[in-house]
């Protein structure tokens, strides 16, 4: 047995903690690290993958006796997991062994005691590797380190975290030569590739084939799930979907669902505390605070929880004791991603692990029945690694100068080491040096040097996460703030006109200013399109052509027969047997009136302002090519042009048919990149990507804000460099799919795809204009409430009415306490303007006009613009008040509101608020 290779004191302690069997990764791990061997172990979570790379290494410390520090297990999580912190620290302790956890809140006086008695083993992050391998003092024990354990290796091989980990373990290897690393990650594509990413040998599949009951399900609405709608105001498959989360709760012990945004996680939960006020159940996901999140994680484990309700804050290796029951609420997406999730689901001794997704209907059936196939088949999505990341380059070049290096060759040669620069040019390594000495980071007319703003760059940015700033969405009905939303999604998805939601219900975006997003609620959420795509894991490649090969499939079958069909579905994709028929009746009904948009042919379609393209190229492709149209119809047209993607669809808003269909056949593969290099630095994407990327390169200081930068300018300064080259990287790998959109293009103009178009709306084409969510987010409020709030906003505002006739008369109050018609109580006069509440100038520039004092030609436009407000208070008094009491409304929109002819006050209301509205929509265009 492998624990007989262990030293006798590990031995001991395994007997003491009842670890007779070793597990599969301790099995497959323990005898490879003994030897020496650079291993990626892979493995669900609560297998004993921590205990397997820990103990070997732990007996080796007991034999050799290495000096401190010899072992470092780098995490990328901020603060290591309790459950795995506690296991660390127990088997350390009881071996005499010394564990130091360090972090970015570690103290000055702790990091000297660090130094100056340092113990065997360091628990520390990508980024305090990078702190560390620039200490004087801690290099010095760094010469000692014999073994590096990087866990939740999946979490890092696709980031930029990642590549910068890949670089420092070349750095520390110039400083103690050679050490061992053993790596560990939950199911991941591409293992081979992960494993030399990170400069391991061998990989150690340690995946028990055990026995998954997965079932794909669209749940059947019940009479009681109709009833229980009305009264909640809720939609019945909504209820029926909640319904069937609360029934599986009561037959297993513990569930644990997975949602695929916090919007969905949180929203579920309050509609779930609504209908099932008794049900123990909580929300678990990173925008939680630490103290919540490891609340609920206890809770949960000790059983006072039933269900727990999460996003991926729940893939990492958090224990949270034995799940009977995991449920994917709508498809996962990624076929990694389910395994991983449903790995969470663990199982006694002969029993199966049980997994269900819970389908809102159309794709999302096809999706998640494909997904669910390809997870047993495990047919996984391939790695996409960053390749030669230029801000990533130039922090470590800095890292490598205050280490002590001066010879370029040499630190070329170091950082080619590293996997992801394995194919970096000597020619776009000097492009770098020189792009650094031009802001001023080095110095390289006597060698390579830092220089000051080097050294402190380094310092201040020793994470490649961006920071996340907070922009405060307020309700403009009110003017009060409801909730917050991440300046990266204000940044990529944040247009006029965009839906999203904020505390379970639906908002549209009227305006932006400064940090502000202003929102009305959504009216009618059906014909809305929620622009959460981006926010969504991106569908690939090859699940949405096979999901679109399943349409064709069903479609065939049913010519065999609906029974054949629906038993075909059960037997090869685990739905269930009303899912099979929806599944069914979907293709049926599409069917009737159009063809199958299958993976071999491209259908479009025009309803209202929208034309669809039905593209079966997943989320990647699909916005590329949705940008590139966008791009060239927006030339055409001499205006933007909407454009909303989902990975079987290209929506565009706005455009005729014929002029889609035209720049879609014309578009070629060598435009794209052309097209997007022109597009992208137009969109507020962009932008926010540029400050990112041009912190991490030193150019701009770490915390300044998105809305207070010059951007066009620094972007304008900066192009054709390594920071613009960087920028469009990044989009093109976190957000777009160049290369296989050429590749794509160029099969359609060679005959691959077959180009069809339909008349009318079709079934499928409907799902391109509605969400999954849809059906759980109801608008809690109609446009009489939003009127009725919006008024009230008005009355109650605050304002200064001055008497340009006498300036003797100037008076703060409510609108709301205004008589009709409203007169100077000095001298009775109407002639009477209305300013804002702060405003001391008005009152000023009316007695110096008054005496006959020459103004400037500034107060000159003041005044001219106080008489046309007087103007209009004389002929209509109060209602000139009110209109000019809303935000953006000067004397000339006032003007036109009070110059209609309103039925009732109601009618007058409604068109102040589409003033403020238009005026929150154009405000950002005319300020500058």
């Amino acid at each position: 047995m492998v624990f007989e290779l262990l030293h006798e004191k590990v031995r001991e302690l395994l007997r003491k903690r009842g670890f007779d069997t070793p597990t599969l990764p301790q099995k497959k791990a323990i005898p490879e690290i003994i030897k020496g061997k650079n291993v990626l172990i892979i493995g669900p979570t609560g297998h004993g993958k921590t205990e397997a790379a820990l103990l070997p290494v732990f007996s080796k410390i007991l034999e050799v006796k290495p000096k401190p520090i010899s072992m470092l297990y780098i995490t990328p999580l901020k603060s290591l997991n309790r459950d795995i912190l506690d296991r660390i620290l127990w088997w350390a302790k009881h071996l005499g062994i010394g564990v130091t956890v360090r972090h970015g809140d570690t103290t000055q006086y702790e990091r000297k005691l660090q130094v100056e008695h340092p113990d065997e083993i360091f628990i520390i992050t990508p980024e305090q590797l990078q702190a560390m391998l620039t200490g004087k003092k801690i290099r010095k024990h760094l010469e000692n380190v014999k073994w590096v354990v990087i866990d939740e290796l999946h979490e890092l091989v696709e980031s930029k975290r990642g590549v910068q980990l890949s670089v420092a373990l070349e750095r520390l290897k110039e400083i103690c030569k050679k050490f061992q690393i053993i790596s560990l990650s939950a199911t991941i594509s591409s293992p081979r590739e992960a494993a030399k990413f990170i400069g391991c040998e061998e990989v150690l599949d340690a995946q028990e084939v055990k026995e998954h009951e997965i079932e794909v399900t669209e749940v059947k609405v019940t009479k009681d799930d109709r009833k229980l709608a009305e009264k909640v105001f809720l939609d019945p498959e909504s209820v029926a979907r909640i319904r069937f989360i609360k029934n599986l709760s009561e037959k297993y012990r513990s569930v644990l669902v997975f949602t695929n945004t916090r919007e969905t996680a949180e929203v579920l939960s309050s509609r779930l505390r609504v209908i099932y006020p008794d049900l123990p159940q909580e929300v678990h996901h990173s925008s939680l605070s630490r103290r919540v999140r490891i609340k609920s994680e206890k809770e949960f484990k000790e059983g006072k929880l039933k269900v727990l309700l999460a996003t991926s804050s729940l893939e990492l290796g958090i224990d949270i004791g034995t799940i009977d029951c995991v449920i994917q609420y709508m498809s996962p997406r990624q076929v990694v991603k389910f395994l991983q999730r449903i790995g969470r689901s663990r199982h006694r001794v002969g029993e199966k692990s049980h997994g269900f997704i819970i389908s809102g209907g159309g794709d999302d059936i096809f999706e998640s029945a494909v997904i669910a196939r390809f997870a047993t088949e495990r047919k996984l999505e391939e790695l996409n690694v960053y390749k030669k990341a230029y801000d990533v380059l130039t922090q470590q070049i800095l890292g490598l100068l205050i280490e002590g290096y001066e010879n370029e060759k040499e630190i070329y040669e170091i950082i080619k080491r590293s996997y992801p620069y394995r194919n970096l040019s000597y020619s776009e390594f000097k492009e770098a040096l020189k792009l650094m000495e031009e802001i001023k980071l080095i110095w390289t007319d006597r060698g390579l040097r830092k220089r000051r703003k080097g050294l402190l760059h380094y310092f201040e940015n020793l994470t490649t996460i961006p920071d996340n700033v907070q922009y405060k969405v307020v309700d403009i009905s009110t003017n009060t703030p409801i909730g917050n939303l991440d300046e990266s999604w204000v940044a990529e998805h944040a247009e006029i006109g965009e839906v999203f939601i904020v505390k379970g219900s639906p908002w549209k975006i009227v305006g932006i200013e400064g940090n502000k997003v202003f929102a009305e609620p959504v009216m009618d959420i059906d014909s809305a399109i929620p622009t959460w795509e981006g926010e969504m894991i991106p569908v690939p490649f090859e699940i949405a052509q096979e999901v679109c090969k399943l349409r064709r499939s069903v479609h065939e079958w049913i010519k065999i027969g609906k029974d054949y069909a629906e038993e075909k579905l059960k037997s090869k994709y685990f739905v269930s047997e009303y899912t099979a028929k929806k599944m069914v009746s979907f293709i049926s009904s599409h069917t009737k009136s159009h063809p199958i948009p299958d993976e071999k042919t491209i259908m479009f379609e025009n309803y209202s302002e929208y034309v669809i393209i039905h593209a079966p190229f997943g989320s990647k492709v699909n916005e590329t090519i949705g940008k590139c149209i966008s791009a060239l119809l927006s030339a055409e047209y001499g205006e933007s042009i909407g454009v909303r993607t989902d990975p079987y669809r290209i929506v565009i808003i706005g455009a005729k048919l014929e002029d889609v269909k035209n720049s879609f056949l014309k578009l070629r593969s060598e435009d794209v990149e052309i097209l997007l290099k022109l597009f992208l630095p137009r969109t507020n994407l962009f932008k926010y990507r540029f400050i990112h990327v041009a912190k991490r390169f030193g150019v701009i200081r770490k915390g300044a804000k998105y809305d207070k930068i010059s951007i066009a300018k620094i972007i304008e300064i900066f192009k054709g460099t390594q920071i613009e080259k960087e920028v469009f990287r990044e989009i093109f790998h976190d957000k777009l799919d160049v290369e296989k959109t050429k590749e794509i293009l160029r099969m359609i103009h060679s005959g691959e795809f077959k180009i069809i178009e339909a008349k009318g709306l079709s079934d499928i084409g409907k799902r391109g204009l509605r969400y999954e969510m849809v059906d759980i987010v109801k608008p809690e409020r109609m446009e009489k409430d939003i009127l009725r709030v919006f008024k009230k906003r008005l009355f109650e505002s605050k304002i200064k009415i001055i008497c340009i006739n006498c300036g003797k008369y100037s008076e703060n109050t409510r609108v709301a306490n205004l008589p009709e018609h409203p007169v100077c109580k000095a001298c009775g006069s109407r002639l009477l303007s209305v300013v804002k509440i702060n405003d001391t100038d008005a009152i000023k520039i009316v007695r110096k006009y008054l005496r006959g004092v020459p103004l400037s030609e500034e107060e000159s436009k003041k005044l001219e613009k106080m008489r046309s407000i007087a103007d209009l208070v004389i002929v209509h008094g109060k209602k000139a008040c009110i209109a000019l009491s809303a935000r953006g409304i000067g004397p000339k929109n006032a003007s036109r509101i009070l110059a209609r002819m309103h039925a009732d006050e109601e009618s007058f209301i409604k068109d102040i608020y589409k003033a403020e509205k238009q005026f929150l929509k154009t405000r950002r265009y005319w300020e500058g």
